[in-house]
C-alpha cells in the first residue's frame, strides 16, 4: 500500500460483539495466565470489603479480542483484530499500546469493542499508524479504550 492508501483508512472503523457474557471462569483463567493472583477477580467477599458488587476482571482481560472477534487465524497463528496492512519493504513492529480503563467488568458483561485508524504517519522512513478501540457493555457503559501504535520499519 501507499502512503496515500493507508492515509485514506483514517476514520476506517470496525466493530465486534462478543458471542456470550463474560463468565467467571474467564476472569479466573486470564488471571492466572498472566500470574495475577489478586482476590478481586476471584473472591466476591473480598471484592464486596474493597467497594465491588462482587468480583471484577482483570482490567486488560477484554483488550484480548481473540477472544470474541471470531476471526480465523493470520498467517502468524494471530486470531484477533489486525487492519492486515501490507507494507511492501517493511516488517511490523508493534509499538505499544496506552491504556485508560473507566470502570470495572463483571461477570455477565457483553463486550463490543470498536476499532478505528486515528492517524497515519511516515516518519523517518518509517510508517506508524495509530488506532483506538473503544470497548463498551451491553448496556453502553464504557468500559476501556486503547489506543495502540503499530510500526512498519524497512526490512533488512
Amino acid at each position: 500500500m501507499r502512503i496515500d492508501e493507508l492515509r485514506a483508512m483514517i476514520g476506517r472503523e470496525v466493530t465486534y460483539t462478543a458471542p456470550e457474557e463474560l463468565g467467571r471462569a474467564a476472569l479466573r483463567y486470564f488471571a492466572q495466565a498472566v500470574g495475577d493472583d489478586n482476590p478481586l477477580y476471584t473472591d466476591d467477599a473480598y471484592a464486596r470489603v474493597h467497594g465491588y458488587d462482587g468480583v471484577v476482571a482483570p482490567p486488560t482481560l477484554i483488550c484480548e479480542t481473540n477472544q470474541y472477534t471470531g476471526l480465523p487465524r493470520d498467517a502468524d497463528g494471530f486470531a484477533g483484530h489486525s487492519w492486515h496492512l501490507d507494507v511492501p519493504g517493511a516488517r511490523l513492529v508493534r509499538g505499544g499500546n496506552a491504556y485508560e480503563f473507566h470502570q470495572p467488568v463483571r461477570p455477565g458483561d457483553v463486550i463490543t469493542v470498536t476499532w478505528r485508524v486515528q492517524d497515519v504517519q511516515e516518519k523517518a522512513g518509517k510508517l506508524f499508524v495509530i488506532s483506538r478501540a473503544t470497548y463498551t457493555n451491553q448496556h453502553g457503559d464504557l468500559l476501556a479504550v486503547n489506543e495502540e501504535t503499530l510500526i512498519w520499519i524497512p526490512a533488512p
